[in-house]
């Protein structure tokens, strides 16, 4: 599908890491923006930065009015093919830790930011691109994002692996449920990446980290992810498909 001057992308957690980047990329395709973030990201500090056809709309992506207040104010922008989910968090905990069982709140904050979100967002924006007429065959096309911790989850990462793993269980059946309607539906896995998830880590751990990558021994760059998220939207037979985009890593227990 191609991107002309009538395509709008909105994207979760767009204001800053793989997000950010995505904005970024999609803006200079020729697409107009909607960055989703809270309200205390720089969101509106980014739109304001690419001037023209870019918009901030905070939301939480577990609310409905807000998220569709999003999709609202993308369909002032233009014509909503493009969607990216990459708003998440990542709360680590052992199932049974030194304080006792892992938090059956935070457990469910987790999923309910990371997977409920996700199909929070699918689904309102699903609904939005059916009044869209085909363009290269598609009405529109949504990327999700996943982990290889859906695959590889580590020690601590109980309720971030079960949430991701998740978001990948989601992916062949929502492509399925959207196909008759021309709405693709892929979801990226990536590996370690330059995001402020991990911004806070030691420069030893960071290297550490960057060792167990095969090739390139090193994190991923959020430029990286969305220039597989250009690929997947000019791509039509992406579809229903999980992406690991880690460098061949296959993470250890810890």
């Amino acid at each position: 599908m191609q991107i002309n001057d009538s395509t709008v992308a909105l994207v979760t957690g767009g204001a800053s890491g793989l997000g950010g980047a995505t904005v970024r990329r999609l803006h200079a395709e020729g697409a107009a923006v909607v960055i989703v973030d809270l309200p205390s990201s720089p969101g509106q500090a980014l739109a304001e930065e690419l001037g023209d056809m870019a918009v901030f709309v905070p939301a939480d992506v577990r609310d409905e009015a807000q998220v569709q207040a999003a999709i609202d104010a993308a369909a002032e922008l233009g014509t909503l093919r493009i969607v990216v989910n990459c708003a998440g968090v990542a709360t680590p905990g052992r199932v049974v830790g030194k304080r006792g069982p892992l938090g059956l709140e935070d457990f469910a904050n987790v999923v309910n930011i990371n997977l409920i979100g996700t199909f929070n967002v699918l689904r309102l924006s699903a609904a939005a691109m059916l009044a869209n007429e085909p363009q290269d065959g598609d009405r529109g096309v949504v990327v999700m994002t996943a982990s290889i911790a859906a695959y590889d989850g580590q020690i601590g990462q109980a309720a971030y692996a079960a949430s991701k793993g998740g978001v990948v269980g989601l992916t062949l059946s929502a492509a399925r449920d959207l196909a008759d309607k021309a709405i693709r539906v892929v979801t990226v896995a990536p590996g370690t990446f330059e995001t402020p998830m991990l911004a806070g880590l030691p420069g030893e751990v960071k290297e550490l980290l960057e060792k167990q990558v095969p090739h390139p021994s090193r994190l991923g760059k959020p430029e990286e992810y969305a220039n597989l998220v250009a690929h997947i939207v000019d791509n039509s037979m992406l579809n229903g498909e999980v992406i690991r985009l880690d460098g061949a890593l296959r993470m250890p227990p810890r």
